[in-house]
């Protein structure tokens, strides 16, 4: 007998310049040799699942091994990679970010009016108040988008304000991957609630008397709150919460061929080289077309694990705002302590036994399975701090022993999501838990005067720190480039949700809501877009590497206390490793004085740089001919310098690195270099010093030279580093990060 062979999705390059004369269109050729297989099934519709015009040339297929072998025969053919999978990467953050009604650059981009801002994502929640088209714009001329028809959604859905709405989906299910029918909707509707957060975060339109559970109960709007909204659904719900790079890559096609102006994905896909990653490929194609493309940097929280670290791609990392959420417990001897809580109800807990197991450290910690039914039953349970068990599980046990409510005692204030507080609880630091212990160990029979929630704090310091769970560079494909660029908020973001999807269960109930907290990555990443949005409305002419300039070196690095942000994951002080240039300051970008501008042909002096060949270069191009007259990786013209060393450097180690400046300042502008926070062991020379401008959009070149006389450290990654900023007589100051690290 002979083997059955199994079908699998490839994405397929190919030669455009070989499309016969006769086939009018790609997909046209891209079906003809589908159907000339002699193995074809005969409907090549059921082979087909995308052809690509702009994000690559191919088309996406499933074939089996002999049908590929034959397609793989044809002149035409380029390259051949296999399916491959992403992952999802969550209002006070306009305020936080210093957006004001009468002044700065909301005004001043009409609040991002007629810009088209794409969001490829899990779809949308039209009925959202977020989503009204008060006050909007007609739909811009030059718009080809359409909304699509499907399960609970109609192009009726789509106003002034939300555009666009189409999903794509051919490549999960040609994986076999199922979407939940209960749990999902066949269309661009979101069910999952991500994509309806992400865009209210980006574009959001103002919404008055927003609550969530009783929080935050005022107004919400996005960053951009006129712009225009498109949304391109990719990712579903799964088994597996898979999004497949065949749907990325169409719903990035579509977005280009409609006419967005900025691009947003929170999803990471592993990294692998620019040329075999989907979004790498895809975001290039956006950029020549001048549509700026902002990616999250990923959760997985470490050094070393970002994802979306392409030089084109502007990468973003989470930091926390100055907004907290507390409790407070006072004991039964009168002494109140306070704490973190999310707990969603406002009633407060009277006169309730308290427990804690004194005598036995397994129940101290509420390790799983150690709390006694009879003991807790009705009680307030303490658990201590353990680095054996955290406070998700602790909770767990607590809620399955019948315990009422808990106070965990640990400094990581951020141990657990919102939605994690099931029962009433506070998170209480280590050093007031003494008080607590002290307490229920010396009395009879200890209790919980009361326990109050839902108080707001503003001002918490310090702010902002990097996220816990914020990925940390370098990137791995490229070292060379600082990533990630940019910090903005991602922690506890206030945004418009899903009413369907239950937030959180407490007790016996399911909670849902309007609005929620969601933290991420893909939170900070909306925010980003939006002020991209802005800065869009206010120079139309800048380029994407332009806009991502004007963030970069106009962005902050040291927190409402002073000093270089802390990172939650060390609780010590962070580096360029973990926020990039700084934390965005959207109305400084708005007149950044100088930008480093990049375009097409120094991208590709780049990879020519990471010495791909001829084969890779095309697949990542998409064209036959291109000029590599330069090939240093070193000398891209980015906003910030990255100094790569070995454990085979040679000290002294001298590496120059040029760059070349354009004032979009006033005509006539001096610029002198100022180095700042330069560490020992670390020199740095600028040539020129001085810049002198006598029009706008004038280029000056400069070289900076930075000599390491050695570089240790315990750390990870050894890193030390620097800022070069150019102040000019006008209050400019353009400040780029110098960061050296041995990889």
């Amino acid at each position: 007998m002979s083997k059955v062979e199994e079908y699998q999705t490839y994405i397929i390059h190919m030669d455009h310049t070989q499309k016969p004369v006769s086939l009018s269109t790609h997909e046209s050729w891209h079906r003809s040799i589908l159907n000339s297989l002699s193995s074809s099934p005969g409907d090549n519709q059921e082979l087909l699942l995308y052809s690509y015009n702009h994000v690559m040339h191919g088309f996406s297929a499933r074939l089996t091994p002999s049908q590929l072998s034959e397609v793989e025969k044809s002149p035409a053919h380029l390259a051949t990679y296999p399916e491959s999978f992403g992952k999802l990467l969550t209002t006070y953050s306009p305020k936080f970010l210093g957006l004001q009604q009468n002044d700065g650059i909301w005004p001043a981009a009409s609040y991002g009016e007629d810009v088209i801002v794409g969001i490829i994502d899990t779809g949308i929640w039209p009925e959202s108040e977020s989503f009204n088209d008060k006050g909007i714009s007609p739909v811009p001329q030059k718009w080809k988008g359409k909304c699509e028809n499907g399960t609970a959604f109609s192009p009726s859905n789509c106003n002034r304000k939300l555009i666009g709405a189409q999903s794509f989906s051919k490549g999960l299910q040609a994986a076999g991957i199922n979407i939940s029918k209960e749990l999902d909707f066949s269309s661009p509707r979101d069910f999952l609630g991500h994509g309806t957060h992400t865009a209210s975060t980006a574009v959001g339109n103002y919404v008055h008397d927003v609550s969530h559970f009783g929080y935050a109960r005022g107004t919400a709007r996005g960053v951009a709150p006129r712009a225009h909204l498109a949304v391109y659904k990719v990712l579903w719900a799964t088994s597996t919460k898979e999004s497949a790079s065949t749907d990325v890559l169409a719903g990035m096609d579509q977005a280009i061929d409609d006419g967005v102006d900025i691009m947003s994905l929170s999803i990471g896909i592993n990294q692998t080289s620019y040329f075999t990653d989907s979004i790498a490929i895809g975001s290039l194609s956006a950029i020549e077309k001048g549509i700026f493309i902002v990616c999250g940097a990923g959760n997985d929280g470490d050094f070393k694990t970002i994802y979306n670290g392409a030089p084109w791609i502007t990468t973003v990392g989470a930091g926390t705002i100055d907004r907290s959420f507390h409790g407070k417990v006072t004991l039964g001897n009168g002494v109140t302590i306070g704490g973190t809580s999310y707990f969603p109800e406002s009633g407060f807990i009277t006169n309730l036994p308290l427990y804690y197991g004194t005598r036995n450290r397994s129940k101290a910690i509420c390790n799983h399975k150690s709390l006694d039914k009879k003991e807790v039953i009705g009680k307030v349970v303490i658990c201590d701090y353990s680095t054996k068990i955290n406070v998700s599980e602790q909770i767990k046990e607590v809620e399955s022993a019948g315990g009422y409510g808990a106070i965990f005692l640990t400094d990581a204030s951020f141990s657990f999501f919102p939605n994690e507080y099931s029962i009433p609880s506070l998170i209480v630091p280590t050093a007031s838990g003494t008080r607590v212990k002290e307490y229920v160990t010396k009395v009879r029979n200890p209790i919980v005067n009361d326990m109050r929630f839902l108080l707001t704090r503003f001002s918490t310091k310090p702010a902002p720190q990097i996220a816990k769970f914020s990925s940390r560079g370098p990137s791995t494909i490229s070292p060379g480039v600082l990533k990630p660029d940019i910090l903005a908020p991602g922690v506890d973001v206030l945004a418009a949700f899903s009413p369907i999807l239950p937030y959180i269960r407490v007790g016996k109930y399911d909670l849902a809501s309007n609005y929620v907290f969601l933290s991420g990555t893909s939170m900070s990443t909306p925010h980003v877009a939006g002020v991209g949005a802005l800065l869009k409305a206010i120079h139309p002419e800048w380029s994407p590497a332009a806009i991502r300039s004007a963030m970069m070196t106009t962005a902050y690095v040291k927190d409402n206390t002073g000093k270089i942000f802390k990172s939650q994951l060390t609780n010590s002080s962070s580096s360029p490793l973990d926020f990039g240039a700084g934390h965005i300051n959207p109305n400084k970008a708005m007149d950044p004085g100088l930008i480093y501008d990049i375009g097409l042909q120094d991208y590709i002096q780049f990879m020519c740089g990471l010495g791909y060949t001829k084969k890779q270069m095309i697949l990542l191009l998409r064209r036959n001919r291109w000029s590599c007259h330069h090939k240093s990786i070193h000398d891209l013209n980015y906003p910030s310098f990255m100094a790569v060393l070995s454990n085979k450097t040679r000290y002294p180690v001298t590496m120059k690195f040029n760059r070349v400046v354009t004032n979009v300042g006033n005509d006539k502008s001096v610029y002198r270099a100022h180095l700042e926070n330069i560490p020992t062991g670390m020199r740095i020379s600028v040539k020129p010093r001085i810049l002198t401008f006598t029009r706008k959009h004038q280029n000056r070149s400069f070289v900076v030279s930075v000599v390491l006389d050695k570089l240790d450290g315990e750390n990870p990654i050894p890193t030390v580093f620097g800022f070069l900023k150019w102040i000019d007589q006008d209050s400019h100051i353009v400040s780029s990060p110098i960061v050296a690290i041995k990889y």
